[in-house]
């Protein structure tokens, strides 16, 4: 009898650091794939705070939780389901998802220079003389925020499951499903928490400037003062990443299969190998920041083309006239 008491606990010691070691894998491949998804994950955090600009102060937390909330969906609801299944049904098509998804994201950097080249952008709607919109405003935020959000979810996912693949960390159905389940929630958390500070960064810097501290009160009224800057900042940034991400999403995308086609990948690839060998100790960041450079040329190439058959040709004026009426 006590003998097969220490077999069985001696099974359950296996069992458990059997579990313990897939834990470790599913955690370590999930750092890795958030790693690789880091761009399109800095292009998330810097867009989302535009959209609670305006807003009565009361109502930017409850705004960015019913995002969160929206965004989570996206990713364990319809994003990895979708994915694992075509990863299962059929892989070749993962890299054209994923080069579609680039394309939107320089459609939308590149149309937000236009936008600002052209003084076309769009007017913020306001309630009375307040400055602060109504709830039906709100309502049509979470859903801009959380459409504009699949198409980032849907790259970060697809980002990491390919991450996965690739370095060849694991690939069967229930470790993949692990994965990108850790890294849709530590990914969602880490964003809208991030933005959740950034847009309460004045009410902080505000708090903190009623202090008895005069170095407290000196911090405060320079995060107060600093805020509208930063929020300037995230938004120049956003546009760089949305072209930066795009752009090398295809820039990929061409040299793998099913398109096949290399030349453009290997002509940066060779250029950044150039640059990283004739810089000595800053070799692989200036080699980075040239991929990088490359990346977003060719993102804002093909979101000038996009750009300009959505605004410019009659084509796109005719088209947008029909989703306006």
């Amino acid at each position: 009898m006590s003998g097969g008491l220490v077999a069985l606990l001696d099974d359950i010691s296996v069992l458990a650091r059997m579990a313990a070691a897939s834990v470790d894998d599913v955690g370590a491949a999930a750092g890795r794939a958030s790693a690789k998804a880091a761009g399109v994950v800095v292009d998330d955090t810097a867009v989302t705070p535009q959209y609670v600009e305006g807003l009565d102060p009361r109502r930017e937390l409850p705004i960015i939780k019913r995002i969160t909330i929206g965004s989570l969906r996206n990713k364990l609801v319809f994003i990895v389901p979708a994915i694992l299944l075509l990863n299962a049904f059929l892989p070749w098509a993962l890299s054209p998802l994923l080069m579609i998804g680039g394309t939107y994201l320089c459609f939308e950097g590149a149309e937000k220079v236009w936008e600002k080249l052209s003084g076309h952008g769009p007017q913020t709607s306001v309630a009375g003389d307040t400055g602060q919109r109504t709830r039906v405003d709100e309502d049509q935020i979470v859903r801009s925020a959380v459409t504009t959000d699949f198409i980032l979810s849907a790259e970060i996912m697809v980002i990491s499951l390919k991450a996965v693949l690739d370095e060849g960390l694991g690939s069967s159905f229930w470790f993949l499903l692990a994965v990108l389940v850790v890294v849709a929630v530590v990914i969602t958390a880490g964003v809208y928490g991030t933005v959740g500070l950034i847009v309460k960064m004045d009410d902080i810097g505000l708090h903190l400037s009623r202090s008895d501290s005069g170095v407290t009160q000196t911090v405060g009224r320079g995060m107060v003062k600093g805020m509208p800057k930063l929020l300037t900042v995230l938004s120049v940034v956003g546009v760089f990443a949305m072209l930066w991400v795009g752009g090398h999403i295809i820039l990929v995308g061409l040299a793998e299969d099913p398109i096949n086609w290399p030349p453009l990948y290997d002509v940066v690839h060779h250029l950044e190998v150039t640059v990283s060998e004739a810089t000595g100790a800053l070799g692989g960041a200036l080699g980075w920041v040239t991929n990088t450079v490359c990346s977003m040329v060719l993102g804002a190439v093909v979101g000038a083309v996009v750009v300009a058959v959505m605004h410019v040709l009659p084509l796109g004026h005719e088209a947008t006239d029909a989703a306006a009426h």
